[in-house]
Parts: structure tokens; sequence; C-alpha cells
């Protein structure tokens, strides 16, 4: 009997130390017999990366940003993350939609009822039909957050790269969007596996893993 697909996407700041992990864990499911699809958001295709880089250097407006980024995210489910999870694969997705809502909703102030009209016409599994009046939406089975301090994030980052629109903004932006991730786990508290991202890295692996494990994934 095939596997179904797994869709685990993973959240977090800057600097709060996502990519040796999902690497790590690509690892473990590729060692368990499945196969593995490492993508990123905003990008994945591309189309997306095209919008990747002009959300990340140009300057727009709040509402601008939002609609480039569910664009983008549309565009990756239907080329990317929906045909992967139909062949039973297992997605390893760097950002998705919560970073949406923690970024543009916590760190813009972006209106999020908004931000949850455009999820559910992105999202919608029922597209190109897509609707508001439909409440079947793609999202992750398992949403690890890496959670830490931005101050020690920012440690963690200086010298390391010439910073990005988001990457330059001040530490009151990166509270809020701390904050507007700490929302999403809330309203979704099922999905969520909020890790202590300031342990050792060891410790933090131990407890990625964990998350996962529990889910009987591995």
């Amino acid at each position: 009997m095939a596997q179904p697909g797994v869709f685990i996407s993973f959240e977090g700041i800057d600097g709060a130390g996502k990519s040796t992990h999902i690497e790590a864990l690509a690892g473990a499911f590729r060692a368990a017999g499945r196969t593995v699809v490492l993508t990123r958001e905003p990008g994945g295709t591309p189309l997306a990366e095209k919008i990747r880089a002009l959300v990340l250097h140009e300057p727009m407006g709040p509402l601008t940003e939002a609609l480039l980024m569910f664009a983008a995210r549309r565009d990756h489910i239907e080329q990317v993350i929906a045909p992967a999870l139909a062949r039973g694969e297992v997605v390893l997705c760097d950002r998705f939609t919560d970073a949406t809502f923690a970024y543009q909703g916590g760190g813009r102030s972006f209106d999020w009822d908004s931000l949850s009209k455009l999820e559910l016409l992105a999202q919608d599994r029922q597209a190109p039909e897509a609707n508001l009046a439909h409440k079947d939406l793609l999202q992750p089975d398992l949403t690890i957050w890496f959670d830490l301090p931005p101050a020690v994030a920012a440690e963690r980052l200086a010298g390391a790269r010439v910073p990005d629109r988001f990457e330059s903004q001040p530490a009151a932006f990166f509270d809020a969007v701390r904050a507007g991730y700490a929302r999403r786990a809330a309203e979704a508290p099922a999905r969520f596996a909020r890790i202590d991202a300031s342990q050792p890295r060891d410790a933090v692996g131990v407890d990625v893993r964990a998350a996962v494990q529990g889910r009987g994934w591995l």
C-alpha cells in the first residue's frame, strides 16, 4: 500500500537555524525510504523565484507585497507541492503561509482578515474554481516553528551577509513577526510544534525529530 504524502513547513525568523535541521530531517526521511522534495517560499518554481527577487529587493507597499506572496504560493502549490503529495512524497518547505501572516500581518501590520481571504483563494484545493466559500485548504500536516528572540537571531546573523528588505528591518519589526507566529500557532495548535531555537544545535535537532516521530512518520 502506497504511503500518503507528508507536508512539513519550517517557520521562524532568519538566524533561527532552520536550514541545518531541514537538511538533517530530509536525510532521515530518505534513510527511511521516502522520496523527499526540498523547497522554499517565497520561491520553489521559476515564476515564484522571480517573484521572490522582487519581494526581497524592490520597494513596494504592504498590499502589493502580500498579493505577490500569495501569487507565488499558488504557483508553488500547483507546480510542486500538490503533485509531490499526490505521488506520496515528503515535502519539506522552508516557510509557507504562516510566514506571510507573521511578516506581513505581524511585521507590516497588514490586516489579518484580508490575509485570511487571500489564503482561502491561494490554497483552495478546488482551484481553479477557487472562491471564498470553499474551506478545503492545502495546509502543512506539521509546522515546525523555530522560536528565537530577535536579539539572539541578530547576533547570529551579524556580518553573515548583506541583508535584504526584511533582514534590514529594526528590532521592533522582528518582535512583531515573532508575535505573528505566536498568533498563528495559537490559531492552529494541533498543526504547530514550537521549538526553542535558543538551545544548542543538537538539542534543537532532538526536538525536531521528536515532533516528526510523534506523528508516526519516522
